[in-house]
């Protein structure tokens, strides 16, 4: 069965009385270069293990199935099991897990491969999950790489440089646990139903913490706080943002003593230069 021959996938459906869910965001691939690619980019091979979500009907489990040791697939649609049953009957390495990837332990998930040689996750994201779902899967810190197939937007917003319109605090989160790379886009014309907005796949490769924050939950707090009010100075942003812990002139200090333009607003800021704010506020240890 050709699972992105539209007439296929639209007999299949049928035969299962399937229904597409616009709360689940379910678009499904019709067009087969797509799942390959994605299924290359994610480094699947013989010794790695693939952590999947949202098969839908296993365009891309089947590539993921066909290179990796072994593929285990989350699937929040119930609907979609006896579907997935039927497509990769004879895929020994595939297991389906019912559920909600924002909701189970990841970490736990790749124990179901223990004897890989390491682990990759690898999705294409519902829209409405985007944003959770690659936190959860950076903050787990047990893949080698995340590829996912995302809304070119948040795509865009998370690979963004300082300075530009889509930089953000998401932008220093998945920058500063991961070196995320915008591969390729996807047109609407690639999906059923086909979305309103172009999809892009961005592949994100874990790397050490930057040496140069020294606490992060501080510099987190600040990247939030300078976002807060994204049309307002940094300074007061950090004043509304950081909820009253500086005074405005505290803040007015250390944003000079990084020697930054006192009307600089915080999306001009680096990761090294939010760690120096943070160094600064935080004062001598």
């Amino acid at each position: 069965m050709d699972l992105c021959n539209i007439n296929e996938i639209k007999s299949l459906l049928a035969r299962h009385g399937f229904r597409f869910s616009k709360s689940m965001g379910q678009n499904f691939l019709i067009a087969d270069w797509v799942p390959r690619e994605i299924a290359k980019a994610a480094g699947a091979h013989p010794d790695v293990g693939v952590l999947e979500i949202g098969p839908g009907i296993g365009c891309l489990t089947r590539e993921l199935a066909g290179r990796a040791g072994k593929v285990v697939s989350v699937e929040l649609d119930r609907s979609l099991l006896p579907i997935l049953e039927e497509t990769l009957a004879g895929r020994d390495n595939v297991e389906i897990v019912s559920g909600d990837i924002l909701k189970l332990d990841i970490r736990q998930m790749t124990l179901k491969m223990p004897w890989f040689s390491g682990f990759a996750a690898c999705a294409n994201l519902p829209y409405n999950i985007t944003t959770p779902a690659i936190t959860a899967l950076i903050e787990a810190q047990c893949f080698f790489a995340i590829t996912v197939m995302i809304q070119k937007e948040v795509a865009q917003r998370i690979c963004a440089q300082p300075g530009t319109k889509d930089y953000g605090a998401f932008s220093v989160f998945c920058q500063y646990h991961t070196a995320p790379e915008l591969l390729f886009e996807v047109p609407p014309d690639c999906f059923i139903p086909a979305p309103k907005v172009t999809s892009a796949v961005v592949r994100m490769v874990p790397r050490p913490a930057p040496a140069e924050v020294d606490d992060p939950d501080h510099f987190f707090r600040v990247v939030k706080a300078a976002f807060a009010l994204r049309r307002k100075t940094l300074l007061n942003s950090l004043s509304a943002g950081l909820g009253g812990q500086y005074t405005k002139e505290t803040l007015s200090q250390a944003i000079a003593a990084c020697s930054l333009p006192a009307d600089v607003r915080g999306e001009r800021l680096s990761i090294p230069q939010f760690a120096q704010l943070s160094r600064c506020l935080r004062g001598p240890v």
